[in-house]
């Protein structure tokens, strides 16, 4: 199976390039490396089955995939607050654009969020059916709003336009 991984030099990402190449998949890693590193990924850079591709996931780009794992933004309150527009036009201009290739080629997607989508959230744990405590414009806005936007357009596609 050929699969992208896009943010594929972060951490989570190239443990799961680890794994999808042990299987013996074709791999694409995706990655601007503004927060993902090479290190990561070293040991797979001249591997027959591996490509990487430095591109930032804001720019659309044609591939021809089986699988999409969505995993490109910076995670880390000090990545993504150093530059929070660039922060959610990945969420919201990288989820569209991989949605749309997947859309295009056929693609299985699977979107990486995160807990933050609930806000600050005022019990604990969170029950599947909490919609959170949630800001708008507080300082890590950028990110949690982005995910939330990312959800939604990873819903709509799934419900209208797969």
């Amino acid at each position: 199976m050929r699969i992208l991984v896009t943010g594929g030099a972060g951490f989570i990402g190239s443990h799961l390039i680890d794994r999808l190449m042990e299987q013996e998949h074709d791999v694409l890693c995706l990655d601007n490396f503004y927060t993902g590193h090479k290190r990561n990924i070293l040991k797979w850079l001249n591997h027959p089955s591996f490509e990487l591709i430095r591109h930032d996931v804001t720019e659309p780009i044609r591939l021809e995939v089986d699988q999409i794992y969505h995993l490109a933004c910076p995670a880390s309150p000090v990545h993504y607050q150093y530059n929070p527009v660039k922060t959610i036009k990945t969420n919201v201009m990288g989820t569209l654009n991989m949605l749309g290739l997947a859309k295009r080629v056929k693609a299985r997607f699977l979107l990486a969020s995160t807990s933050e989508v609930y806000g600050d959230p005022e019990i604990h744990p969170q029950v599947e059916e909490y919609r959170g405590n949630v800001n708008p414009i507080g300082i890590r806005s950028c990110y949690d709003e982005g995910k939330r936007v990312a959800e939604t357009l990873a819903f709509d596609y799934h419900a209208k336009a797969m």
